[in-house]
């Protein structure tokens, strides 16, 4: 008889039928992903596992066991940064203002590391490309991270780089057609421990699970909203959510849309377009609404504002002077 492979009990915990399945603890889950990360797991039990998370949808106990495996996992250096800022889930909508709300925060003396995964989605374009063509290389070693933050208070780290297991599980939605629980644990990471941690989500539904997660795993500073197409990026026209923990603890602060009606979607996302915004050569006035109200984020997150206006306000000024 042939003996029952170690993973297949974390299957069987979230498969066991309706009243038979249940979600996995913080330990399971973790252990669980440790095993998935060391290549522990046949493909045939990794794709059932993510699938059955996927339809059972993760809980908060398993978002932080996840993300605590990965951290197990890396081997980072002790580099200090400012801001951990998540870009997983890449444009098609809208340009992407986030990223210039990021450079103007890193030219205001804010150290930034942002980290992503690109290309898993067609038609949308993603971080790392764009802010390659707006003269920031990815950072494929950690000397190069600390090079680029020594340089410009910036640097974007591909997943690929300090966790290809996760990247190779992003990538398998080619063959699942659907995104996996990954997509939304990276989010959480923050592989060098930043005290402040900016997450987008795309499912309003899911931000109360970040925020707890977070919380979880000892986050003293987190915000987390509902995003433009799933990015870190104020949405000017919508009425905003806003997942804070400030000193450990857990608040929710709601702040009012900053114009009326709904903004177009745009046909295609010319780069040119967007690096002219950034240089001052032409303005933009929804686009600058994304980048100042996310900034504003920002400022709140990190306790440089009291207040929506006063970030606002605050926020206005580091655009003005973006190139000063």
């Amino acid at each position: 008889m042939t003996s029952e492979h170690p993973f297949a009990q974390y299957v069987r915990i979230l498969g066991k039928g309706k009243t038979g399945s249940r979600s996995l603890n913080y330990d399971e889950a973790r252990q669980a992903m440790s095993m998935i990360l060391r290549g522990d797991v046949q493909d045939v039990q990794l794709g059932a596992f993510l699938m059955l998370l996927r339809v059972k949808e993760e809980s908060v106990d398993e978002l932080a066991g996840f993300v605590q495996a990965v951290r197990d996992a890396i081997a980072v250096p002790n580099l200090p940064i400012d801001l951990d800022w998540a870009s997983y889930a890449g444009k098609r909508r809208q340009q992407p203002w986030y990223l210039l709300a990021a450079l103007t925060l890193a030219r205001a003396g804010i150290r930034i590391v942002m980290h992503g995964a690109s290309g898993h989605t067609e038609g949308r374009i993603y971080s790392e490309q764009i802010l390659q063509a707006l003269g920031h290389a990815p950072c494929l070693t950690w000397q190069d991270t600390e090079a680029a933050l020594a340089q410009t208070n910036f640097a974007f780290v591909p997943l690929r780089t300090f966790c290809p297991p996760l990247q190779h599980i992003i990538d398998l939605k080619s063959l699942f057609g659907l995104r996996s629980p990954v997509n939304t644990l990276t989010r959480l990471i923050n592989p060098l421990g930043a005290p402040c941690s900016l997450q987008s989500i795309f499912h309003p539904a899911y931000a109360d699970n970040h925020q707890a997660a977070a919380q979880l795993l000892g986050q003293q500073h987190a915000a987390v909203f509902k995003g433009e197409a799933g990015e870190a990026e104020r949405r000017p026209e919508a009425d905003l959510r806003l997942h804070l923990i400030q000193d450990g603890k857990s608040l929710i602060e709601e702040w009012p849309r900053m114009v009326s009606g709904r903004q177009e979607k745009l046909e295609q996302l010319p780069f040119e377009e967007l690096q002219s915004v950034w240089s001052g050569q032409r303005t933009d006035s929804y686009g600058e609404l994304a980048v100042t109200g996310t900034i504003a984020i920002v400022l709140r997150l990190m306790g440089k504002a009291t207040s929506h206006e006063s970030a606002q306000t605050l926020a206005e000024s580091l655009w003005q002077r973006r190139h000063d």
